[in-house]
């Protein structure tokens, strides 16, 4: 899946608040899950609105956090590790450690988004449906 570069922001990547970042990554991974749905050929909007949902969610981004870290480099697992520390508020539904990591997930993209490093964002994002397959909530056909 191809994918947009991003605009230009006037400020280093480094001086961005992590929070800002996963903000960011946030908008720009579910607008990734919507565009890749499309592809898969998925063609009614409820489907594509509850995989959305299933893809986006902190627990499934926690478990693809999990997957990705063994390739990341350094400096990714200093975005990662920022965005895991940060202080925020987590919804009661999720505990906090899967929160702080779907956080950290969201701070990788907007950092992968942010210095443009589409090429290494679309080439993880490629490995997200092996991932899914694997987990146990991966069945979202009933």
């Amino acid at each position: 899946m191809g994918y947009y570069p991003p605009g230009k922001i006037n400020k280093r990547w480094q001086d961005i608040n992590i929070l800002l970042l996963a903000y960011l990554g946030d908008g720009v991974y579910e607008l990734w899950v919507r565009q890749h749905l499309l592809e898969l050929g998925l063609a009614k909007v409820d489907e594509i609105h509850k995989k959305t949902i299933y893809y986006v969610q902190a627990k499934t981004q926690a478990a693809i956090l999990k997957e990705f870290m063994p390739e990341l480099d350094e400096t990714e697992m200093s975005v990662v590790l920022r965005g895991r520390n940060a202080k925020g508020h987590h919804p009661r539904n999720v505990s906090v450690v899967t929160y702080r990591h779907a956080t950290a997930f969201e701070a990788l993209v907007g950092y992968w988004h942010v210095t443009g490093n589409i090429e290494r964002m679309n080439n993880m994002f490629s490995k997200i449906d092996d991932i899914l397959g694997k987990l146990p909530a991966a069945n979202l056909d009933s």
